[in-house]
């Protein structure tokens, strides 16, 4: 096995847990909207109600959709494309953590679990887009 194809293994199995991570996410904030909230971090979040469980289904919606993409470009086989989504989807994580910080939540929560998810995004990207060169 040649270094470019392990990458790219490596790059693929990433995705997939990213992807599996997603679903999870986005079921959550359609499932159990005040734990997804709470767990999140940004500070003072409001008390569950229907407007504000209408506002946590859309981020659901949004992250099942971003899960169904990063499925569909496993499936297209082009390491590069899914390389180059997952380094711009890693906007996403980054810009969760700017939120979090932003509303004056936890720092260890916006760098230990919004960052951390967003460095491994552009690692994965990094090693999808490596590995097919």
């Amino acid at each position: 096995m040649t270094q470019d194809h392990l990458l790219i293994q490596i790059g693929y199995v990433l995705s997939g847990l990213i992807a599996a991570a997603i679903l999870f996410l986005g079921a959550r904030f359609w499932l159990a909207p005040s734990i997804a909230s709470a767990g999140f971090g940004i500070a003072e979040s409001p008390p569950a109600s229907t407007g504000f469980n209408a506002w946590l289904s859309v981020k659901g919606t949004r992250d099942l959709a971003a899960c169904l993409f990063v499925i569909l470009l496993i499936a297209s086989g082009s390491p590069r494309l899914l390389g180059e989504f997952m380094l711009i989807a890693s906007l996403i994580a980054f810009g969760d953590m700017v939120s979090v910080l932003r509303s004056g939540g936890s720092r260890a929560l916006a760098f230990g679990m919004h960052g951390m998810t967003g460095l491994v995004i552009v690692a994965t990207g990094a090693c999808l887009i490596i590995g097919a060169r």
